[in-house]
């Protein structure tokens, strides 16, 4: 059975993207535009990992995170952060939320995003 990847992210572009190249290789995929679509699109699919963006209207990623560390369906879930903050502007509530990976997204092609995904998930 394919893995369940969740994609929450306001641009778009950058979800279509990342949307387009798990499916190429198999995954299922669904995606949400902003924090709020996003805690129910998690919720109800139970994705294997989720790809959270951090500014997004409607509720923040690490809103969206905490939100979900406090069920019992999502304490345990893996969620990779995908974001143009750089590391430090990050906040340490968030990391310590227990987040798999941190991606910037500037800096990788989505080979290597999913590449990173697909160790995740091994």
């Amino acid at each position: 059975m394919a893995a369940k990847i969740a994609i929450v992210e306001d641009d778009l572009a950058i979800s279509q993207m990342y949307r387009f190249k798990f499916e190429a290789e198999g995954y299922t995929v669904e995606t949400a535009e902003n924090g709020k679509l996003g805690l129910e699109l998690i919720e109800s699919m139970r994705p294997d990992i989720v790809l959270l963006d951090i500014m997004m209207p409607e509720m923040t990623g690490d809103q969206v995170l905490e939100a979900m560390r406090k069920t019992s369906w999502g304490k345990n879930m893996k969620v990779i952060i995908l974001t143009n903050m750089g590391e430090q502007e990050i906040s340490d509530s968030v990391k310590n939320l227990g987040v798999t990976a941190v991606i910037l997204k500037a800096n990788m092609t989505p080979r290597q995003v999913f590449d990173i995904v697909k160790k995740h998930l091994a």
